[in-house]
């Protein structure tokens, strides 16, 4: 079984996003797609509705911009 970095797409109600990728990445979010419900058992899920997940995923992991974050956070803070 292959290690991937998303797990099952939540099967939210959909939201109409216009975006244009370049043709590779779509490539790859069809091939992605494609392992994804292999791996799940079912066919193939739409490529668009990785995006979000794989977004919610990178912000997630980002320890740079958890970090900032944080300090921002806390700097926004009302002092007691």
């Amino acid at each position: 079984m292959t290690k991937l970095k998303l797990g099952p797409i939540a099967d939210d109600k959909p939201i109409k996003v216009t975006l244009e990728l370049p043709a590779g990445l779509h490539r790859d979010l069809t091939a992605y797609a494609e392992i994804l419900g292999r791996e799940a058992g079912h066919g193939p899920s739409d490529p668009v509705r990785l995006i979000v997940p794989m977004l919610e995923r990178f912000i997630a992991t980002d320890r740079g911009f958890v970090k900032a974050r944080r300090k921002s956070a806390s700097s926004d803070a009302p002092i007691a």
